[in-house]
């Protein structure tokens, strides 16, 4: 029925019964309840009203066909306006997800290739500044461990890392196990067991090395000990020594974390274990990054600069606090570079594999998946244990005054919401 600006509509009788006969061409009496729109037909019937998008040529294609077909067609569209990328791999929601992505087959796209070529380098050069940058401000400025301006580059690395295992990965690792694609797990609750798991490993790690290294802190604070006691001369003519003579007790210098230092920040296994959670997901974002299509990539791009850029910093920060202070020795460098390096090597890969790459692959959902949550066990646990409660309830913030308390909460909530932010996209 055409309204008198001409827009088409759809006409249904209230009752939904179909109608045995044509349809009058005459409506009177037309109100309004909740936005629907009735009017009264000869017959004293209600008839709803639904105006419909399009235009009059795109009626005349579809005359003779059924309402059921256009509301079908109506409801696809709309879906698809639901179908968006995380980690690189389309995800669509909505009933009808799985007709809007058409199948789990390997879908063909565009891809620009000198544009990601030249993101390599984009995504190269943002990771090397942003690690670096916390290690030279140490090397050769006079920002020290315990200056306000780390402490805050620091409590934003902190906030960066929970987001990124929180709204990243633990999200990303839950679209991907509970895709369509990858079918009904038998067990419900994969996603946050693996997880846990990924989370007990690296305390599992950090557990077992803390142990080796007080062990061995031990035995080396025990022969520092025996050599430098004074000796005396027993009857037999053989040296002992006195404080073992006195049956005293040699106690190994062992400081937090097992180290023969008191500082938190300065724990090289725990920096380890971080980065580890860190390259597990950073070269599958350089892979997922490359094989999405030209529609959305570079916006992707723009996430993942942000990303790589927010994470260096959290990373470089604590590469910086390890000993000896200040120094720029091949530890640090080697633990920087691998950051830097590892994006754009799993860009260079996604080029390789793009035309052979399924992001509906029922194997490659559940290898992503999985890799993903292991990652967020690990960034959960270092995030919240050996960041945040090292540094707010055993560090430097324990006691620290109003002010730098004050700004280090600050900085740590800027560092979830602007990572938790970047979620949205990526």
């Amino acid at each position: 029925m055409p309204k008198p600006a001409g827009e088409e509509v759809i006409v249904t009788t209230a009752s939904n019964a179909a109608a045995a006969t044509a349809l009058p061409t005459v409506y009177n009496d037309c109100h309004s309840h909740d936005d629907e729109t009735f009017c009264v037909d000869p017959s004293g019937n209600d008839v709803f009203i639904e105006a419909l998008s399009g235009d009059h040529d795109d009626h005349d294609d579809h005359e003779g066909e059924g309402e059921g077909e256009e509301e079908t067609t109506t409801t696809t569209a709309a879906t698809k306006q639901n179908c968006h990328f995380h980690a690189g791999v389309e995800h669509c929601t909505g009933a009808s997800a799985e007709e809007a992505t058409g199948s789990c087959q390997r879908i063909d796209r565009e891809y620009n290739i000198p544009l990601r070529i030249g993101s390599i380098f984009i995504v190269l050069a943002t990771s090397t500044i942003s690690v670096f940058l916390p290690l030279l401000l140490r090397r050769f400025t006079k920002v020290k461990g315990t200056n306000i301006a780390f402490t805050l580059v620091k409590q934003f690395g902190t906030g960066v890392i929970i987001a990124t295992g929180f709204v990243h990965l633990l999200t990303h690792a839950d679209l991907m196990l509970t895709n369509d694609c990858v079918g009904e797990l038998k067990y419900e609750a994969t996603t946050t067991a693996v997880v846990m798991a990924g989370l007990m490993v690296a305390f599992a790690v950090e557990y077992i090395g803390n142990r080796i290294i007080c062990l061995r802190n031990s035995k080396i604070s025990a022969a520092a000990a025996l050599a430098s006691a004074p000796h005396v001369e027993s009857s037999s003519g053989e040296s002992q020594n006195a404080s073992i003579g006195s049956g005293e007790k040699v106690e190994p210098a062992v400081g937090i974390h097992g180290q023969t230092h008191a500082d938190p920040g300065d724990d090289k296994l725990s920096v380890l274990v971080m980065e580890m959670g860190i390259i597990f997901h950073s070269v599958l974002i350089g892979i997922t990054l490359v094989v999405a299509g030209d529609s959305v990539f570079k916006t992707l791009l723009v996430v993942i600069v942000f990303h790589q850029g927010f994470e260096g910093l959290a990373l470089g920060a604590r590469i910086a606090g390890l000993s000896p202070q200040g120094a720029m020795n091949s530890i640090k460098i080697v633990l920087a570079a691998m950051f830097a390096l590892i994006t754009p090597i799993g860009m260079a890969i996604g080029i390789g594999v793009r035309n052979h790459f399924n992001g509906n692959d029922r194997e490659t959902l559940i290898a992503l998946g999985t890799l993903d949550a292991v990652s967020a066990g690990i960034l959960v646990w270092v995030g919240c244990v050996e960041m945040l409660a090292s540094d707010w309830m055993a560090g430097e913030l324990r006691n620290a005054g109003v002010v730098r308390t004050l700004a280090a909460a600050f900085s740590l909530l800027a560092g979830l919401m602007l990572m938790s932010l970047l979620g949205k996209w990526a």
